[in-house]
């Protein structure tokens, strides 16, 4: 099993002309994920890397019966393609772009509420099963099959993670880059439950910065459903001054509890196996399943 994307997924592509759509959806495409086509508005009916391009995302449902898409749209109008995705009955909605404004991503977060999708994103990596279906930017060679989930803000730290659970002899089962900007589809605890719920997934790691109660509210509801899988966690930003934005628009420390030492200090009494180095995360996994 896993969770969100798989070898079944059927796979979209907003911004499918584009450069940064281009080169990405070829990595996609290289590493086997089924990419059954892409949206580019006005070039429908043209073809783009051997698959089929539609004017909009209704037409590319219609015909090829998508239910993932992956966005790399400019900021501007990426609200607008998060909303046609939700619209035209995607089920799991990746954003990649960076630096969407905040009131946009208000009216998108509220439009698809009610609707049954779910939004990874924005400014995110993306989403990828190994050997099944890489939704993202990652590179692919560094996730190798296996039983270990993982939530991440931060991007590189999610290959970072993998690389060493992969030299630990072990694998992954999804990983999940949830972004890190104020406003995102899904939280870190949503995405946590989510691999709880995973048959195949035996270890989260969990990975954070300063900045928000994310994880905060994921480590006391992984308390209250009773630790029933470890939990290893890193919050990245130790070093942060106060009132300071780093790298990601929704790392800031707005009180007391935003900072790193706040934030593992409340993630230890829950129950999480914390670690101060990302350096650690490989040996952590591989001690508590151990254990």
């Amino acid at each position: 099993m896993s969770v969100l994307v798989n070898k079944n997924s059927k796979v979209i592509v907003q911004g499918f002309t584009g450069s940064e759509g281009t080169f990405h959806a070829e990595q996609m495409i290289e590493y086997g994920t089924n990419v059954v086509g892409g949206v580019t508005p006005g070039k429908g009916g043209q073809k783009h890397l051997d698959k089929p391009v539609f004017n909009t995302v209704s037409d590319a449902v219609e015909q090829t019966g998508a239910d993932v898409s992956i966005i790399f749209v400019p900021p501007a109008f990426a609200a607008d393609a998060i909303m046609e995705a939700a619209d035209a009955g995607i089920k799991v909605i990746i954003t990649i772009t960076e630096g969407i404004p905040v009131a946009d991503m208000v009216k998108a977060s509220d439009y698809i509420k009610d609707r049954d999708c779910r939004l990874i994103g924005p400014n995110c990596p993306g989403v990828i099963t190994p050997g099944e279906a890489k939704v993202g930017i990652m590179p692919g060679f560094v996730f190798k099959k296996g039983k270990v989930g993982i939530v991440s803000k931060s991007g590189t730290l999610t290959y970072e993670a993998a690389d060493q659970v992969v030299k630990q002899g072990l694998g992954i089962t999804t990983a999940i880059g949830i972004g890190g900007d104020p406003i995102i589809g899904t939280t870190t605890k949503e995405a946590v439950e989510l691999l709880m719920n995973d048959d195949e997934t035996e270890c989260i790691v969990m990975i954070g910065e300063i900045g928000g109660q994310l994880e905060a509210d994921a480590a006391k509801w992984v308390k209250e459903n009773g630790n029933k899988k470890p939990v290893v966690g890193f919050i990245a930003g130790e070093t942060a001054p106060a009132g300071r934005t780093m790298g990601h628009a929704g790392a800031i420390v707005g009180g007391s509890e935003d900072t790193a030492q706040a934030k593992k200090k409340i993630l230890k009494e829950n129950g999480i196996h914390v670690v101060d180095s990302p350096a650690e995360i490989g040996m952590k996994v591989a001690e508590v399943l151990k254990n």
